[in-house]
């Protein structure tokens, strides 16, 4: 178990996805949870961040995968929106989290900690992502924010020219 404070289950939009935020307790919901993490931007492999490296000495790099949502431009770095468009899919990387107490430090990284001003510009959520042709559980931080001034990245793949 991750070892998260009690927090309380909610329903995504379109998608009806079941997602906890940030210091959740999945246990209240019967649903299991998950050591991956899949990371669409500066925390991708091979991305030139000192976080990217940070997370590789805490994770174990499982492959490539694609999440059914948008990906767009929020300065100099993405967020991603869920999506029910079967055109519209995310690419990134899969990680197997060895010690899930890492997650809190992603959280102060994407500013959805504990100390992070509300409404937090990100929340960690478990969604479903497709890996080798299977679906898997993994937690993905989305963007918590309006994107309608946000450049859309169409092709679903961020880089550091984006």
């Amino acid at each position: 178990m991750l070892g998260l404070v009690p927090g309380i289950h909610v329903l995504m939009g379109a998608a009806s996805r079941k997602t906890w935020m940030a210091g959740m307790n999945p246990a209240m919901t019967g649903q299991q949870m998950t050591n991956r993490l899949f990371v669409y931007g500066t925390l991708m492999r091979g991305y030139p961040h000192r976080m990217a490296d940070e997370l590789a000495r805490h994770a174990t790099y499982e492959g490539r995968a694609a999440f059914r949502g948008r990906l767009y431009l929020v300065k100099t770095y993405p967020g991603i929106v869920a999506s029910d468009g079967t055109s519209d899919l995310v690419h990134g990387d899969v990680y197997a989290l060895r010690n899930a107490d890492y997650l809190q430090k992603l959280d102060s990284y994407e500013g959805c900690g504990p100390d992070a001003e509300e409404p937090a510009q990100y929340r960690r959520a478990v969604q479903q992502v497709t890996m080798d042709g299977t679906s898997i559980d993994a937690w993905i931080y989305l963007y918590n924010g309006p994107v309608e001034k946000l450049t859309q990245i169409h092709s679903g793949r961020f880089s550091p020219r984006d």
